[in-house]
């Protein structure tokens, strides 16, 4: 996209691929699975035009970032995913910086506000909301519990299975399931049917997601594949052993949270009593307020990127 500046930054042993745009304070935008820095695209070109200093990267694992092992999975927790964005900071030559995530990049973000809460200024999550460790249940077990082995965290988890999977789809049908996905019922993988019910059914993009776009992502995919990104599904519960530190541990930096009302993550059970009626601001007590925008579903940032934009620069503007 015309404007828009790409360079490759070498730290904490991989090369981190960085979109960016605009002059101004630093708003750090991370990205989600299947998704790339070009998730972003819309607000980049926004926050540029409105005195920001737009900062995109390929997450580890992900598009033209490099140098992470993708056959070894425990290369990709929090942890590493942290160390990056911190050395990406620190590159960058400030001492905080703004942050807005989106999905797995969302909860990359509640962690960065955890472990280095001295790096962020304010933080937009969009997506996913924080959820406490539960030091009683690793968290793929939780998810088995609920939802039995056929859910896509569960299946998510046995190395090579569905990538050949995916091989069989086909990278840019996969895309276009994944990007067009609006119901808000569990997302599941049964073996035999990998997308459900639906899985043959031809895909009409919608009105925000071009042939262009689904190209863009399906060429990164290919060259690539999918296991980066997966990577980090595989390291939930590794996760889980490695933050037990930070059980019960509050974010304390000043949040504001966007949520669409059909994103599958918001109507998880017990979900929205979370997030409404007082859990969520136990553990983020700075949090400023909770937006759910209307009829919009997983993809915001680029299903209604004119609410998002204006929702990030409303809060940042307080900064």
């Amino acid at each position: 996209m015309e404007g828009i500046n790409h360079k490759m930054i070498t730290i904490n042993n991989i090369n981190m691929h960085v979109a960016e745009m605009g002059e101004g304070p630093i708003v750090l935008l991370l990205h989600g699975f299947p998704e790339l820095w070009y998730s972003w695209r819309h607000q980049i070109l926004f926050l540029a035009a409105h005195g920001y200093h737009a900062v995109a990267p390929d997450l580890r694992g992900y598009g033209d970032t490099t140098g992470a092992p993708l056959h070894d999975h425990s290369k990709f927790t929090t942890l590493h995913v942290v160390g990056d964005l911190v050395a990406l900071i620190d590159t960058m030559g400030v001492d905080k910086v703004f942050v807005v995530g989106h999905d797995w990049g969302a909860m990359i973000a509640w962690k960065l506000c955890l472990f280095r809460p001295d790096k962020v200024k304010a933080l937009v999550n969009l997506s996913v909301h924080f959820a406490p460790r539960n030091p009683q249940r690793k968290v793929v077990e939780n998810f088995r519990a609920l939802f039995g082995d056929d859910h896509y965290i569960c299946r998510f988890q046995e190395p090579g299975e569905i990538e050949a999977v995916f091989a069989s789809v086909g990278t840019k049908q996969v895309l276009k399931k994944f990007l067009t996905h609006r119901d808000p019922d569990p997302f599941y993988f049964p073996k035999d049917k990998p997308f459900g019910d639906e899985h043959d059914t031809p895909i009409v993009l919608p009105s925000w997601l071009t042939e262009e776009d689904v190209d863009y992502y399906t060429k990164k995919f290919e060259q690539t594949g999918f296991t980066g990104g997966i990577n980090y599904y595989r390291c939930f519960d590794l996760n889980w052993e490695l933050e037990a530190p930070w059980t019960n541990a509050k974010v304390m930096v000043p949040v504001k949270f966007v949520v669409g009302e059909l994103d599958l993550v918001y109507n998880i059970p017990h979900a929205k009593e979370y997030i409404h009626n007082g859990g969520f601001h136990k553990y983020v007590p700075l949090l400023e307020e909770v937006v759910v925008i209307e009829g919009a579903a997983h993809f915001i940032t680029q299903e209604v990127p004119h609410k998002v934009n204006q929702h990030i620069f409303d809060f940042l503007q307080k900064f």
